[in-house]
């Protein structure tokens, strides 16, 4: 095994505007066939002009971010345009002169790919480029370079399909060998040392012929991304994205799942230290089935007698129930009363049952929002609440459980459409 050397490459001049960082470093250090050559994104963008006035470094975050990923006080963790998730946006206030802030580079692979041509052209070697910059990780303390941009470097070696030292045969593994180089020349760049160039030496199976896709390989798919959002965003989100589904696939609903929403479900605040609130889950075709069917006739009944509905209309009315035959899994949430407080006079009693009734919406919620952070769509739907009887015999329920709808269950067919941000104002009243 070639041993693995890391050099400094010392006595760079402070890089100004348009400065040829090729040739810069070229000059600097002999260069053999197959080394990596690590910059420090700082450098490049004052070569390509990356400074700004900045008095408010706020709002230079703003601009190079499209996402918030997380956020605590003025700390903001955001995705930038070119799909990196850091600390502000990579906006840097140091090492720059008062008064202004340094961006990333507005493309780092093509910063790569062009100081890797002129190096190139220069000195005949084929050599690869890294552009790095410092990032924190989460639930690790302290901070490393990481790629932000590369040229003529596998940035990723695959493992799997190898077998190990034991015979096991490797599954999972793929290491981020773009990420370890960087960390390495991190070691004698240093932070404030004045070497923002370091070459990796001895690894020449990492460079490749062609450019390559640069980082793009490294950054997470998002639907592989299980920590996409800090927690008061997912928060946000969830409750955002939360939206009615009517289609849903023929996937199965787990029942974990099913079980990990009430139990958020049955966290909400409720009066006088109860818990007003019980979940019927529906997971047999059959037990949803023996309900609807019930529910559909009953409200036949009741619309064909109490209101004097024709059968086309009366149709038309229950064809919005069709949501809940479609759902492969069904919630019925009760509303229980145990624990309330009894009053006279009809006032306070009815006060007192809407207390409990706000209290059981809050827990509904709760599940509603936790079956969309596990992926799945739903639909809560009023109905069982004109017909509670037919619900509590059909399912055997207690006579002070009081069905309040039923929750359809299932992944959409199609993500639901993005939903445009609200106005508040319309909504608020401030005294």
């Amino acid at each position: 095994m070639t041993a693995l050397t890391v050099l400094p490459v010392p006595g760079l001049p402070e890089v100004e505007p348009g400065a040829d960082l090729g040739e810069l470093i070229a000059k600097s250090v002999e260069l053999l066939p197959g080394d990596v050559v690590v910059v420090t994104s700082k450098i490049v963008s004052k070569a390509e002009g990356r400074i700004v006035r900045a008095e408010d470094r706020e709002a230079a975050i703003d601009a190079e971010a499209v996402r918030v990923v997380a956020r605590r006080g003025r700390t903001r963790i955001v995705e930038n345009r070119n799909g990196l998730v850091m600390a502000a946006a990579g906006v840097d206030a140091s090492n720059t002169a008062p008064g202004t802030v340094l961006l990333l580079p507005e493309d780092p692979d093509a910063s790569a790919r062009e100081i890797r041509a002129r190096l190139r052209e220069l000195t005949g070697r084929q050599v690869g480029v890294l552009i790095t910059d410092t990032f924190g990780r989460p639930w690790r303390n302290g901070l490393t370079d990481v790629a932000i941009g590369a040229a003529g470097v596998a940035v990723l070696e695959d493992h799997r399909g190898r077998v190990d030292s034991h015979g096991n045969e490797l599954a999972l593994t793929v290491t981020a060998t773009a990420d370890e180089l960087a960390a390495a020349a991190d070691l004698v760049k240093g932070k404030a040392t004045g070497t923002p160039v370091a070459v990796v030496r001895g690894l020449p199976g990492a460079v490749t012929e062609e450019d390559g896709a640069g980082v793009r390989p490294l950054i997470r798919p998002v639907e592989d991304d299980m920590f996409r959002l800090g927690t008061s965003e997912a928060v946000r989100a969830a409750v955002t994205l939360r939206r009615t589904v009517r289609e849903f696939s023929d996937q199965p609903v787990h029942g974990d799942a099913v079980r990990r929403a009430v139990a958020a479900a049955v966290t909400a605040p409720a009066p006088h230290h109860t818990q007003p609130w019980r979940f019927v889950l529906l997971e047999s075709e059959r037990a949803r089935g023996e309900l609807l069917d019930a529910m559909l006739d009953a409200w036949r009944r009741d619309l064909r007698e109490l209101d004097g509905w024709d059968e086309a209309r009366i149709a038309r009315r229950t064809a919005r129930g069709d949501v809940l035959r479609r759902a492969p899994y069904l919630v019925v949430p009760c509303l229980v009363m145990d624990g309330s407080h009894s009053y006279p006079d009809a006032r306070r009693a009815a006060a007192e049952r809407e207390m409990f009734t706000v209290a059981l919406g809050a827990a509904v919620q709760n599940l509603l929002v936790t079956l969309s952070g596990e992926g799945y769509g739903t639909a809560w739907v009023s109905s069982t609440m004109f017909c509670r009887d037919v619900v509590r015999e059909v399912l055997g329920l207690p006579q002070g459980w009081d069905p309040m709808g039923a929750v359809a269950v299932g992944r959409p067919v199609t993500p639901p459409a993005d939903r445009p941000e609200r106005d508040v104002e319309p909504f608020v009243l401030v005294r």
